[in-house]
């Protein structure tokens, strides 16, 4: 079983060239080369060309493309390139509508952002869709729209998380949590990510070369992880051949869910190294 890890994703502005180069090099499991939030109105015709050329070389990691989003004068524009020029997928903001997700059927897997009130409802609806690889969360705006307050364990927020992770699980889909703001607060920044490893996602999108390794780390499988999966493993399929279809290991009951677990577990570890 092959599985690809997107432990961090890296959120790359469309219209910064020496940036975009660097993006190569930093080890995140994939790249967003960024069109929407992070660049100016001004600037958006210059970046899509930016985009273009990095989509015509070779990267060592998933490249996908944050869109601007529909009603927007770049909109056509923005798909088009991103069709042509080889992106792996398409990053969708503020998706709020399976309907608008299912009818543009582009042939590239889609990334909807749930980043809104209505966007969270419906999160089953989007995720349901075909073509979608799965949901990343945007917290900054889902935030503001719901009047919160910041706060450090993002109380206000956990319901609306889980609601994303349960609805990317139940249609086989990953899912991605929310950037982190503050560059300058590694601590923060570590707890939040094991915050979201608890929750159930994936992985995270981040914003800032520092915040790669700790977000591969979190969401990563450790040496000693492996080993413990195959250990488990090693119990299970003694149990299995002795036709038992339970047994324990360590103390604890183990079925042939825990051993999915740890297949699971070995396979991500060995595509991480």
């Amino acid at each position: 079983m092959s599985v690809r890890p997107l432990r961090s994703v890296l959120y790359v502005p469309g219209d910064k060239p020496r940036a975009i180069e660097k993006a190569r090099t930093l080890g995140a499991d994939a790249v967003i080369l960024d069109l929407e939030d992070a660049v100016a109105p001004e600037h958006k015709d210059a970046a899509r060309e930016n985009v273009r050329a990095a989509l015509g070389t070779r990267w060592p990691m998933l490249v996908l493309v944050r869109v601007n989003g529909l009603g927007t004068p770049w909109e056509h524009a923005d798909r088009e390139m991103s069709l042509t020029a080889g992106a792996a997928g398409l990053v969708l903001p503020k998706v709020e509508d399976a309907r608008v997700v299912r009818d543009l059927s582009l042939g590239l897997p889609l990334w909807p952002m749930i980043e809104t009130p209505l966007g969270v409802l419906r999160a089953a609806e989007i995720a349901a869709v075909p073509g979608v690889a799965g949901l990343l969360v945007g917290a900054n705006d889902l935030a503001r729209a719901l009047r919160t307050r910041s706060h450090p364990d993002r109380l206000p927020l956990l319901h609306a998380l889980s609601a994303v992770v349960l609805a990317a699980r139940a249609h086989s889909k990953l899912s991605l949590d929310a950037v982190y703001n503050d560059v300058r607060d590694p601590d923060g920044f570590a707890r939040e990510c094991a915050q979201g490893r608890t929750l159930g996602f994936a992985g995270k999108t981040v914003i800032h070369p520092d915040q790669i390794a700790p977000t591969n780390a979190a969401y990563g499988v450790t040496d000693a992880e492996a080993e413990e999966a195959r250990a488990l493993l090693t119990v299970w399929e003694q149990a299995r051949q002795e036709g038992k279809s339970v047994t324990t290991h360590r103390g604890s009951l183990v079925e042939g869910m825990h051993a999915d677990e740890a297949r699971e577990t070995l396979a991500l570890w060995e595509e991480q190294g």
